[in-house]
């Protein structure tokens, strides 16, 4: 009989016992065969647990469930493979935890070993449609067949690494289950869901280098801080700048084939506005609903923390399923912040040495490994295919120096800085020009030039030239006042001033501007840089800079919002007619 239970126990079948309860951390002993990373269930609830330590016959585990109840003498039962994600038709337009477990019927609340005990309804079958014949050779990454209703992108059976060989039995076309063997490759079954280790990434034939931006529909970030497809992202930010609204906007209309979206650790109702917004939105690409080509990945803060550590690595691993089919992909987690506020906790519970601020010596290693996980590839089968990361960093009282955001800057190509002061001056997208940076503006700047828009590398230079010079004479402005300063400079403040309001600013609720296409964008930044150069050109000119300032600019400013999302003709329209009411100027 088990010590504290009165039932009895499994350590006769080879299982272990609980030594040690201390909040997500369990220490057990006589569990043999176990290694780095394997998962076990603890207790009769059958708690998942993942070894993160291994010390004689001691091994430590993270319980990714809460562990009240849990007591020392309770069995552990090794089940010999890592941490896992299933892979498979189901995932676009569903809800998952941290652990990809569905949260469809998991009820209001998430209750400790829930996840053994849902009964469900009579499993789902898939239309799949083979496109491999019986003795066809086919190497690791070939496809054996599609699957057709799983939701508007194809989503397909590939042959798993490290098989190669004839086809024997393929499934014959029409509904199967899930877990249906589709075809048997080199005596291996081939089924429609596959499990991969969250801690490993999938391996590719090689990587690419990226070109390509992410056109994500917010003129900020398109125009002057662009990321290739492939790359990096980490939008630091403080309370109340608007990181959720941004992360948002980026996964409704970015020009992804799939959105993998993280909430980890984020409030509940952020999450709950997340689904229900997704599900409410039509799909620009497809016409259906947005949802429907999205993995949502909800680790809330009221949720198990441990999971919430896997939330990111099971976010990217769905993420890397979907790049191997030949598919753009881009992963949005929010927050890496609270992803490192677990590791934390967790370290601390350990007596590991605390490195800075708290957190465990390997954070920045842990941060590295996440974003390496990034990239354009070339697929085991020939495919080109990417997932692109973008992490919120939410740094507490927004000191842009602790350790999370100052050691994701190191790995990310690309940062969108979120700024207080823009914020509050209700500026959104609140991303300072001052302190973003893009490492693939070259690269994109160098694409665009040899495809569709020569102009952009010139185009994005005249904007940042104009940000800077008006972010110079703030400072002079305030302390010696506009009216001290020459002409042409007095200009120059008109200059930033009309960028920022006419192109840098975007409403997230406006249904004209929520959006803005490339056409769109270029036009307004054209419109409003020919505007400058005329001003420049009557200060020139000997007009009296009061009198240029004095000029209704609304036509211009307010092109933004009467231009439709790809509406560039009616931009150029109103820009024109700014210049009309300039030539009037004397």
């Amino acid at each position: 009989m088990g010590p504290l239970t009165g039932t009895p126990t499994r350590t006769a079948y080879g299982t272990g016992r609980v030594l040690r309860v201390n909040g997500p951390l369990v220490e057990a002993e006589g569990v043999a065969g176990t290694a780095m990373h394997d998962l076990v269930e603890l207790g009769e609830a059958r708690l998942p647990g993942e070894v993160v330590a291994i010390r004689d016959t001691v091994v430590t585990v993270q319980a990714y469930e809460y562990t009240g109840g849990l007591a020392p003498g309770m069995p552990v039962r090794p089940l010999g493979r890592p941490l896992s994600a299933a892979l498979g038709p189901g995932l676009l337009g569903g809800v998952f935890d941290g652990l990809l477990r569905p949260l469809a019927d998991a009820g209001p609340w998430l209750e400790p070993g829930a996840a053994h005990r849902r009964s469900g309804g009579p499993a789902r079958r898939w239309e799949y449609v083979p496109l491999a014949a019986e003795g066809d050779a086919v190497a690791p990454g070939d496809i054996l067949g599609e699957i057709r209703d799983a939701g508007p992108v194809p989503v397909r059976v590939l042959v798993p690494p490290g098989c190669a060989g004839p086809v024997a039995r393929p499934a014959e076309a029409g509904r199967h289950p899930e877990d249906a063997v589709v075809a048997t490759v080199a005596g291996t079954d081939v089924r429609m869901t596959t499990h991969w280790p969250v801690r490993t990434p999938r391996p590719v034939r090689a990587r690419r280098d990226a070109g390509r931006a992410l056109h994500t529909g917010q003129r900020v970030i398109d125009l002057l801080f662009p990321v290739a497809l492939g790359s990096t992202v980490a939008v630091p930010g403080g309370f109340g700048t608007g990181k959720t609204v941004l992360l948002q906007q980026i996964a409704k209309w970015c020009d992804a084939d799939v959105i993998v979206y993280v909430g980890c650790g984020e409030r509940g109702n952020e999450m709950a506005d997340v689904i229900e917004e997704f599900g409410a939105l039509t799909d620009p690409r497809t016409g259906g609903r947005l949802a429907d080509r999205t993995v949502i990945v909800a680790n809330t803060s009221n949720m198990p923390m441990m999971a919430r550590e896997a939330s990111v690595h099971t976010g990217v691993t769905v993420a890397e399923y979907f790049r191997d089919m030949g598919l753009d992909v881009v992963v949005i987690a929010d927050s890496t912040s609270r992803w490192a506020e677990a590791l934390r906790e967790f370290a601390s519970r350990t007596g590991a040495l605390p490195a800075e601020e708290g957190y465990p010596a390997g954070l920045a290693s842990a941060i590295a490994a996440f974003y390496e996980r990034a990239g354009a590839v070339t697929t085991l089968g020939g495919r080109p295919g990417s997932v692109t990361v973008i992490g919120a960093v939410s740094p507490p009282g927004g000191d842009m120096a602790e350790p999370v955001t100052a050691h994701t800057q190191r790995f990310v190509r690309c940062l969108w800085t979120l700024d207080r002061d823009l914020a509050y001056a209700r500026h959104y997208p609140a991303v300072s020009w001052a302190e973003s940076f893009s490492r693939d503006a070259a690269t994109v700047g160098a694409h665009h030039a040899g495809t569709d828009d020569p102009d952009w590398p010139a185009r994005r230079a005249r904007v940042a030239e104009v940000l800077a010079e008006a972010d110079r004479l703030a400072d002079l402005v305030d302390l010696v006042g506009i009216t001290a300063l020459p002409a042409q400079e007095r200009v120059s403040v008109l200059a930033g001033r009309l960028v920022r309001e006419g192109v840098l600013q975007q409403s997230a609720l406006s249904a004209r501007d929520a959006y803005s296409g490339p056409e769109k964008t270029a036009a307004l930044a054209e419109a409003v840089l020919a505007v400058i150069a005329r001003c420049r050109e009557l200060a020139d000119a000997g007009v009296p800079p009061a009198r240029i300032e004095e000029v209704d600019f609304s036509p211009v400013l307010r092109a933004r919002e009467e231009a439709g999302p790809q509406d560039a003709a009616k931009a150029g329209e109103l820009g024109r007619a700014m210049l009309a009411r300039l030539a009037e100027v004397s």
